[in-house]
């Protein structure tokens, strides 16, 4: 797949990112070879290949899920500007 300037210049606008207008058709060159090298991708037979999330075999270990930490507000709330019953004050912001 080859990109032109005005297609290059268009998916600039749309990332929001300033593109001058004498790095287009460089730019066009290098996003082109990257969509060439994701249609060879897709040219490959993965048929046979396992759905992974990971390329190591492997299982994370699990845990007791417990709490060890907490149990000390007044410590957490200590540099709030305001504070109450172990809570933060916020001014209120809708009416």
């Amino acid at each position: 797949m080859s990109l032109d300037k005005e297609t290059v210049r268009k998916i600039a606008v749309l990332a929001r990112v300033a593109v001058p207008d004498d790095q287009l058709d460089p730019l066009a060159g290098e996003l082109s070879g990257i969509l060439n090298w994701i249609e060879q991708l897709g040219e490959v037979d993965t048929s046979d290949v396992e759905p992974m999330a990971s390329v190591a075999d492997m299982t994370l270990p699990w845990r007791d899920d417990v709490v060890t930490d907490g149990g000390y507000p007044e410590r957490v709330t200590a540099n709030a500007p305001d504070s109450q019953d172990g809570f933060y004050l916020v001014p209120k912001v809708v009416e």
